[in-house]
């Protein structure tokens, strides 16, 4: 699925959209250049979650929790890794519990010690808006893809 992201309230609105469509357990990988919207798109998401406080990028941290309601989520920022054996001290095997929704920026660098997606985003310019592409890899995506489809004109 491909649609047209035209500015910040529209990124925010699509992260929204999207933790709204989060039923259960979740991965996300979020793909794209510097300043192309993926630190937006998780604000969008945490607000959609009901989160209230600011919502700051993990860049020099890696991992930034958050805890609401029933949920445990956690933003991911790997840009700054350079090997991906460093993401073995932050303990990603406990990520995959039933309730916890995981947001990973720059996932290509954590290959292999990731769990597997089941949404990847790819986000890329278009212009003075966002070309965003929603690739569902697992059954939860497919739901995820379906819950927000009519949301979005298509690109």
């Amino acid at each position: 699925m491909k649609f047209i992201i035209h500015d910040e309230e529209e990124m925010l609105v699509l992260g929204a959209k999207l933790a709204k469509a989060c039923r259960r357990a979740t991965i996300i990988y979020l793909r794209g250049e510097l300043g192309a919207g993926k630190t937006t798109l998780v604000r969008g998401f945490m607000r959609g979650m009901g989160y209230k406080a600011p919502v700051k990028s993990p860049t020099y941290t890696l991992v930034e929790p958050y805890d609401v309601a029933e949920w445990h989520l956690y933003h991911l920022d790997l840009y700054r890794i350079r090997d991906a054996e460093e993401l073995a001290y932050l303990g990603l095997r406990e990520l995959q519990d039933r309730n916890v929704v995981v947001l990973v920026e720059w996932p290509e660098r954590g290959e292999g010690f990731l769990p597997p997606a089941d949404v990847v985003l790819e986000i890329e310019y278009a212009g003075d808006g966002r070309r965003v592409m929603l690739e569902p890899r697992t059954a939860v995506g497919e739901k995820i893809q379906e819950l927000i489809a009519s949301d979005f004109s298509p690109a």
